[in-house]
This record gives structure tokens, C-alpha cells and sequence, in this order.
């Protein structure tokens, strides 16, 4: 497929990687196979024949503890994830969350209205905060106390996949730390544990919910092992649509018609339309990794090749959502409405794909509709030029020193 061009192009990815490069294909380095081919890429996600090899998978040895689902695999992780995708459902998120986003969405208005400025990755994380501890089961404890913890947590070092499966030390900081080592050693790791999951276990132990805790009680779980959850819901839940929210705000106050056309589109689908395009264009996290346990025939420019077992696989999200058999030739442009093949979403593969695709993401995206509806419609304004920091782990963004003003004279 070869796009003829957008009818709009509204400026290029803002979320550049120092030193990345933007080729399609197939490669292998170092034993490594670095794929950056959409089609290629899917294949891999969707195989059966893989194991997670990315979040520090492959560094933590779970013990006797159950692995919480972004490290599972197989029929065990297949039947988890259909027993949870209910919470996550688009129907589910309308009817159980949707009323609580559009509250506190404006509560937070509200207060930045009055102020007249605002930190919005402080606002955007007590956002976040609020909608996924209500999803997961974390409403008996100080929300915005338990945002602060997480946040300090979230900043501990982290080891990336090697190619023998192997730890090696951590290069830069990153957000998605050893789970099992954190829970078992670090403060505020056990601040979160006595202040916020073990009051909800306390809860619902005596009387269950309609959320993810409550599930995870009636499965059995231990304390640890339901803390892990938590903690594994609260990364996805928090961090990553904290991000999200973030760029996207970013791009829509820059192009004042962009903005026009998210705010006046006629519906939701033509919100949503520009949302996944910025999501497309800059996804939130930049790699994922995969562990091949049999190998996998794929189609390489026409080409079969055959990916090993035991192979690494390093699958690279950013090309693969602007690689042009998929996207078009201007793909790196910021284009809402541009035409895909079939069967492939707006977003591309910015939530995965497979058995370990995001199950938040109808969560997400309606998240951040909610609260960029109310807080674009204002008359703000950037007060300073957001900068980016990058997590080595996934080379994924953090979007920094994002200050709003209210313009007053508007």
C-alpha cells in the first residue's frame, strides 16, 4: 500500500529517539533479531510460540508466586486474560468508570481553572491514578499519597532483555523495575503495601467488588501475589496513559487546527480519530522484546525467513508504526483519517498485539478523551517548551516540564 498523501499533514514525530533510525525490514545484530516490519512484527506478537522477554521478564525469578499477567504465558496466561478482559471492556469502561472520569476530570479543571496554571504531569498522574485504582480495587486509601508512592517506585532502576536471557546492568532509570525484588525490599514498595493493597484486601476480603481485586481473591491469590498485580496494573494503568495524555496535549495546543478538529469533531469516533493517530505516531513505548520457543517461518520482502528457537526478538514499535506498506509514504506526518489496510487499527501496534495486547486500551483512549475535552476547551496555553527523557527499557518517552497557563485576556 502506498498512501497518495494526507490531505493535512500536521508536522512530523515530536518523540525522536537520539540516534534511531527510521528503516523498515528485518535485521539480525548480535544475535538479535530487530525487527521494524509492521507485518513481521504482528506475526511475531501473535504467535503462540513466544514468551514475554520484555519488563524485566526474563531478570526475576517468581519463585513459587504466580506470575502476574504481563509476565505469563500460555493457556495459564490465556485464561487469565479472559477472565480480566471484562473490567476492560469498552462496554464495562461506559457503564462502571465513565461517570467517575468525567467527575474528577472536572474537579481538576476546575482547580486549574481557579489557579490559573498547572504541572500537567502532576495533574495527568492524579488522574490516571484515580481511574485505574478504581478499575483494579485501590479506593481505601489516599489516592493522590498513593500516586506519589508509586511515582518514587516507578523511578528504580531496571535491567534490559539480553540476548541470553540473562540480567546486565541497568543504563539509565526506568519505570518498569523487578517486580519481585521491589516488593520484597524497597520502601516504597511496602508503603504501598500497608497503605493502599492491603486496606483493599482488607475490603473486599469482607465484601467483594466489581473490579480486578476482588477477581484476584476469588482465584485464590496471596497477598504478595495480588500486591504484584497491583503493581503490574498500576504500571500500565498509570505511567503509560500518563504519557499519553501528555504528548497528545502537547500536539493539539501546538496546531490550533488540529485542535479545532478534535474539539468539533461531530462524535466520538472523530475524537477518537485524531487521539489514535497521535498514539500511532508517537507510541508510548518504543519496544517490545519476545523469546522464541519454536521457531517461526516469516515473510521478509518477499522473502521466507526462519527466526529460531531460543531467538531474541526485538520488535520495534515506532517503525513498525510508520513502516510505508502499512501507513503510507507519509507516515511520519501526523495525519487522523489516513486510510489503513484492513484489519489494522488507528493506533497500529501501539498496544501490542497478541496474547499480550494492552487490555486497557478502550480504558486509555476514553480516559484521555474525557479530560482533553474539558481542559482544551479552555483558553490555555504552553507556558514552557516541553522537553522528552527516554526510558532505556522499552525507549519509551517521558514528556517533561509541561507547565499550562490560562490566558486570561482570551
Amino acid at each position: 500500500m502506498s498512501q497518495t498523501g494526507c490531505p493535512i499533514g500536521h508536522n512530523t514525530r515530536k518523540s525522536n529517539y537520539p540516534g534511531e533510525t527510521l528503516e523498515g525490514g528485518v535485521d539480525v545484530v548480535d544475535g538479535v533479531w530487530q525487527v521494524r516490519d509492521m507485518g513481521v512484527a504482528r506475526e511475531v506478537l501473535r504467535s503462540r510460540e513466544t514468551t514475554q522477554a520484555g519488563f524485566n521478564a526474563e531478570a526475576i525469578n517468581m519463585g513459587r508466586l504466580r506470575k502476574p499477567i504481563l509476565y505469563a504465558d500460555g493457556e495459564g496466561h490465556r485464561k487469565q486474560r479472559a477472565t480480566i478482559a471484562r473490567y476492560f471492556a469498552p462496554k464495562t469502561v461506559d457503564s462502571n468508570y465513565h461517570e467517575l472520569m468525567e467527575g474528577y476530570a472536572d474537579q481538576l479543571v476546575d482547580e486549574f481553572r481557579t489557579s490559573g496554571s498547572c504541572d500537567l504531569s502532576q495533574l495527568t498522574l492524579r488522574y490516571s491514578v484515580v481511574v485505574a485504582a478504581q478499575v483494579v480495587g485501590l479506593t481505601d486509601s489516599d489516592t493522590d499519597a498513593m500516586g506519589r508512592r508509586l511515582e518514587r517506585f516507578f523511578a528504580n532502576p531496571a535491567i534490559p532483555p539480553s540476548q541470553e536471557g540473562t540480567s546486565e546492568k541497568p543504563t539509565l532509570r526506568s519505570r518498569f523495575s523487578s517486580i519481585r525484588m521491589a516488593t520484597l525490599g524497597q520502601g516504597p514498595m511496602l508503603l504501598f503495601h500497608f497503605k493502599d493493597v492491603r486496606p483493599a484486601i482488607k475490603a473486599r476480603k469482607a465484601k467483594r467488588s466489581d473490579d480486578v481485586i476482588s477477581h484476584l481473591i476469588d482465584e485464590g491469590y496471596t497477598d504478595l501475589e495480588i500486591l504484584i498485580e497491583c503493581v503490574t496494573y498500576a504500571a500500565a494503568g498509570m505511567v503509560t496513559t500518563r504519557e499519553y495524555i501528555g504528548m497528545a496535549t502537547w500536539r493539539l495546543l501546538e496546531d490550533e487546527e488540529l485542535r479545532s478538529r478534535y474539539l468539533n469533531a461531530p462524535d466520538k469516533a472523530g475524537r477518537y480519530e485524531v487521539l489514535l493517530e497521535i498514539l500511532r505516531l508517537e507510541p508510548i513505548v518504543g519496544h517490545l522484546y519476545r523469546r522464541m520457543q519454536a521457531p517461526l517461518e516469516v515473510s521478509v520482502d518477499g522473502q521466507t525467513r526462519t527466526i529460531p528457537k531460543g531467538a531474541l526478538v526485538d520488535i520495534h514499535i515506532r517503525n513498525a508504526n510508520a513502516d510505508p506498506a502499512i501507513a503510507g509514504d507519509d507516515a511520519l506526518q501526523l495525519c487522523p483519517g489516513r486510510e489503513l489496510p484492513p484489519r489494522v487499527g488507528k493506533e497500529v501496534v501501539s498496544f501490542g498485539d497478541g496474547g499480550h495486547k494492552c487490555p486497557g486500551n478502550s480504558l486509555a483512549i476514553q480516559e484521555a478523551d474525557v479530560l482533553l475535552q474539558r481542559l482544551l476547551r479552555l483558553p490555555v496555553k504552553l507556558a514552557t517548551k516541553p522537553g522528552i527523557e527516554w526510558d532505556e527499557l522499552i525507549k519509551g518517552y517521558e514528556v517533561r516540564n509541561i507547565r499550562l497557563v490560562l490566558d486570561r485576556d482570551a
